[in-house]
């Protein structure tokens, strides 16, 4: 919205929303399109380095998350929502930050550390990702980006490839504009084991698109206080992550009601777990419903994200006229006008 401060946003289309990334991310996007001109893109370009990529499932991946975000409560009217190779202008941008970017730099970032150690052969692809990030900021000349605590190194760098890239072309002005943080109360969710955060790659997730059956027979085997061996076993609410995903799914008293009957060992796990399941069930209903409703229209869904491209992309030209312009580039010459030869009419 006009006058509004801008924030940019990206999602990896990896498969179904699971409540992690719900509860952790999406919710927030959801509350941010009322006072924030919100750019949500589906980052599909960054999601060809990750371990779900797979060819003949991206192009799915990327319309069920579309549609995972439309039925969480992303608005078009409010939002735009589009997919980052639907605006080639990303990988452009990508490129010619290249030229200001460190290799240092990259080859310090945490998760490359972490997602290299483990490889034989690293993708350029792999090191690059910061700069691609870097790009989608800066390409809608974002005010702001929403992150929690695990991304801060990452904008970090987009704000100091924004100073490289303002010193080398700016003559002395911040042609760009340097991003900053919005912190985020990210909530870090532990998934199933009990153990890690909740993640597809550990397979300790609920789909925020499950059915309640579905949901049940995930809960069920789901580690909970790890010293309550038997019901008669009185439990630790407060190191028992069931009892935490309570929280964000049952209503005040029921959480209170949970950590009584925990404590003096009035309910077993199982019959804890009951009570979350058919509370989550609930919570998440109408966003299942409004899913269903949207994979019935696939066009629906594909014309709103090219109308969320058209609108992102009108704001990427502009950015990238000025980049070339600043970076010496010659200006693409207007197309020929089409001459068609007119036959003379035949006279009286």
């Amino acid at each position: 919205m006009p006058g509004m401060p801008r924030i940019f946003s990206g999602v990896q289309p990896t498969g179904e929303l699971h409540i992690g990334n719900w509860l952790g991310a999406v919710r927030n996007l959801v509350h941010l399109q009322d006072t924030y001109e919100s750019l949500i893109c589906i980052v599909d370009l960054h999601a060809i380095t990750g371990a779900f990529y797979e060819p003949a499932q991206h192009a799915g991946r990327t319309r069920d998350l579309a549609i995972g975000l439309l039925a969480s409560g992303i608005d078009p009217d409010r939002a735009t929502l589009f997919v980052q190779s639907h605006v080639p202008a990303h990988s452009e941008l990508m490129w010619l930050l290249n030229a200001v970017t460190p290799v240092g730099e990259l080859e310090r970032m945490t998760q490359y550390k972490d997602k290299s150690a483990h490889l034989e052969s690293i993708p350029a692809g792999l090191l690059n990702y910061p700069i691609l990030m870097a790009a989608d900021i800066l390409l809608y000349r974002a005010d702001l980006v929403p992150v929690g605590e695990d991304q801060v190194q990452h904008l970090e760098l987009a704000r100091e490839v924004t100073r490289r890239w303002n010193a080398a072309y700016g003559a002395g002005s911040a042609v760009l504009p340097e991003p900053q943080p919005l912190l985020t109360e990210a909530k870090r969710i532990i998934g199933l084991d009990g153990e890690a955060k909740m993640s597809k790659s550990k397979g300790n997730t609920i789909g925020i698109l499950d059915s309640p059956e579905a949901i049940w027979q995930k809960l069920r085997p789901a580690k909970t206080d790890p010293a309550r061996v038997t019901r008669k076993d009185p439990g630790r609410p407060e190191v028992c992550n069931i009892f935490d995903l309570h929280k964000y799914f049952s209503p005040p008293e029921t959480v209170e009601q949970v950590a009584v009957n925990c404590r003096g060992a009035l309910w077993g796990c199982l019959d804890c777990k009951r009570v979350l399941a058919d509370n989550m069930a609930a919570t998440l209903a109408p966003i299942r419903e409004r899913a269903a409703v949207l994979a019935e229209a696939p066009g629906r869904v594909d014309e709103i994200l090219a109308e969320g491209a058209e609108r992102a992309g009108a704001i990427a030209r502009e950015t990238m006229a000025t980049v070339h312009d600043r970076m010496g580039f010659l200006r693409a010459p207007a197309p020929p006008v089409q001459r068609r030869n007119v036959e003379p009419t035949a006279g009286p």
